[in-house]
């Protein structure tokens, strides 16, 4: 019997040790791919020309640093050829345009260059509808007993539109987002609303309504659909399986990540009542 009470002693030991260690899983990694954060936004009623973009590349997935990119080429050409630089901010992958003059509906072209391939993706900057009136509801949610944000604009009639939804929060670090289109409210006011069951009295929520092209509101719904509605934001590295509208022209199995837009924007905060 003492053999066995030792037995079974030495065997819950081992197996409670062995619940501590920690089990490192060998995941098989892909050669880095570029990830390309191209989101050119125009705050409305602003001159818009300081705009970012950045070049990072994936990593494995127990990296804590993500690698960024220097010493590409990157550029922006509009319909007339006018020819907006973007140069590096040195060391960070962050490159910068100073003169970048946006204008609605303009057809701008995006060329990234980097390690000999050229990357290009073609869109249309795209409108917004100003934000009208922000409107609290305590009576929200499933529950019936949330904290709910409405936020109100004017669609504009006859022309099709979409949009997408950013909501921030002071008291949480995730975001919400969402897309949506005017189909079913074209030329009515109408409002996008928030996510979040646990907003309280004294937090502060920030909104953001972007005007986007209708193949970035197929892109966002995608991501969407996969982040559940939260996340870092669209504009960082999105999961590997969706394809964004930026091509490897020299080698397209080599295909990047990421999404090339441009978007006029209209922004409001709001403090809980």
């Amino acid at each position: 019997m003492k053999h066995i009470n030792f037995l079974i002693i030495l065997l819950t030991i081992l197996l409670f040790s062995s619940c501590e260690d920690v089990v490192q899983i060998d995941l098989k990694t892909d050669s880095p791919r570029l990830v390309i954060e191209a989101a050119i936004n125009w705050q409305k009623n602003t001159i818009g020309h300081i705009q970012k973009i950045k070049l990072t590349t994936t990593t494995n997935y127990y990296d804590n640093l993500v690698p960024v990119v220097s010493g590409a080429t990157v550029f922006l050409t509009n319909s007339s050829n006018v020819v907006f630089n973007f140069l590096e901010m040195p060391k960070t992958g962050e490159y910068i345009c100073t003169n970048f003059i946006p204008k609605i509906d303009e057809s701008y072209t995006l060329t990234i260059i980097n390690n000999g391939e050229t990357y290009l993706a073609t869109e249309s900057l795209k409108s917004i509808a100003p934000i009208d009136e922000i409107f609290q509801n305590n009576e929200g949610g499933f529950t019936g007993n949330d904290i709910e944000i409405k936020t109100y604009y004017k669609d504009p009639a006859n022309e099709t539109n979409y949009y997408l939804y950013k909501y921030s929060y002071s008291n949480q670090v995730t975001q919400n987002y969402y897309a949506d289109e005017d189909t079913f409210f074209q030329g009515n006011t109408f409002f996008s609303i928030s996510q979040s069951d646990n907003l309280k009295v004294g937090d502060e929520v920030n909104v953001t309504h972007y005007g986007i092209s209708k193949q970035y509101y197929n892109y966002m719904n995608v991501l969407v659909s996969i982040a559940g509605g939260n996340g870092g934001g669209p504009f960082q590295s999105p999961p590997a399986t969706v394809r964004g509208n930026i091509i490897n022209i020299t080698n397209k199995e080599n295909y990047p990540l990421g999404y090339f837009s441009l978007s006029e924007v209209d922004n409001k905060s709001y403090t809980i009542q």
